[in-house]
């Protein structure tokens, strides 16, 4: 087993650098390879216990754009009592690494990847361990974007994307008892989206080609796409607002660029005040009522018609199987007759 960092607080304490040789991210880009490699991975090692599943993440990088096209999983253990102990196998990583590069030269480490759900002590040390299969760069003339670090939540009733990007930032820590700083490694968010080239979505299509028709489109479908936008609103304003609850409470510091971001939200909503505004919403609401008034006639209509039609098709079996068995009562009453007849004629020819 590997230990993992003493702190509890998700960061490590590392030394002063003078220069940074790695570029940071500003975006990562998970293709659907990863998400398929990620869930397959879960499936097979972690299902139905509280373990996780981590693996490394390859593709390309640059100037801080991250393109994770492709992974493969690593063997790894937690110990259950004590979250500073792990073993993640560097001889296997390194033979896969290895023949990964025979096939695809191309493509590097650019991070490692972990379903979760949620950031453990131990992730700062693995992100140190990825570190080291970086490719090396030159200070001043080629550096190196630095790792990512993706939470894959591979939970089905996850609304929202599934893809959550951080990468390590170094932060002073100045302790209140003495004059001396500390810098600590902790993990700050990067924007990731799920992407995909032009031969990957038509993989991704035929896949699911049996699970859902893209090319149909009920109103149930609709309804449920509605559902899941809003309750995906619905946990990025409850995560603002535990944001804006920390800070005024003093728990996390102030930044700029989210309240900015807040503010730019909250200027493009509508002001539902005017009367002009009101006036449409009631006139555009009155017509979709009507319209959904209109279908509801028709759709009665058209059932009655359809009972109708079904009544006079029963009708009309009713009677023709009564024809039918009313046929068949009259050949029964004919044999008997028949029968005797022929009888006559024998006793009679016999008679002769």
């Amino acid at each position: 087993g590997v230990p993992a960092s003493n702190n509890n607080n998700n960061t490590l304490t590392t030394a002063p650098s003078n220069m940074s040789t790695e570029v940071p991210v500003s975006q990562v880009t998970v293709h659907p390879l990863v998400l398929l490699s990620a869930a397959d991975h879960y499936n097979r090692v972690a299902k139905g216990t509280r373990k996780r599943a981590v693996g490394v993440l390859l593709g390309t990088a640059v100037k801080g754009m991250v393109d994770a096209t492709n992974s493969f999983a690593v063997p790894f253990e937690e110990d259950a009592k004590n979250s500073n102990v792990f073993y993640l196998d560097h001889n296997y990583l390194e033979n896969m690494l290895a023949m990964f590069r025979k096939v695809n030269a191309k493509e590097r480490v650019v991070g490692f990847y972990s379903t979760g759900p949620s950031i453990r002590p131990n992730d700062l040390r693995i992100y140190q361990i990825m570190k080291r299969f970086l490719p090396v760069g030159t200070p001043g003339v080629s550096m190196v974007t630095a790792p990512v670090f993706v939470i894959i939540d591979i939970r089905p009733d996850r609304q929202s994307i599934p893809t959550t990007a951080y990468q390590a930032v170094e932060e002073v820590d100045v302790t209140s008892s003495s004059e001396q700083s500390e810098v600590r490694q902790t993990f700050a968010h990067v924007p990731s989206i799920i992407g995909a080239m032009e031969a990957e979505e038509v993989g991704v299509e035929h896949l699911l080609r049996d699970i859902n028709d893209p090319t149909v489109s009920t109103v149930t479908n609709l309804i449920k796409a509605k559902m899941s936008a809003l309750s995906s609103l619905t946990e990025k304003l409850v995560e603002m607002k535990d944001y804006l609850d920390a800070v005024v409470d003093g728990k996390m510091k102030v930044n700029q660029t989210i309240v900015n971001n807040m503010q730019t939200i909250f200027n493009l909503l509508p002001n539902l005040n005017t009367d002009q505004l009101v006036e449409a919403m009631l006139v555009k609401t009155n017509d979709m009522h009507m319209a959904i008034y209109l279908a509801a006639l028709i759709r009665s209509i058209i059932a009655l018609h359809d009972l109708i039609n079904n009544k006079i098709k029963y009708m009309n079996s009713e009677k023709a199987v009564e024809a039918e068995a009313a046929g068949e009562e009259k050949k029964d009453d004919d044999k008997p007759a028949e029968t005797a007849k022929e009888g006559a004629e024998g006793s009679k020819s016999e008679s002769k």
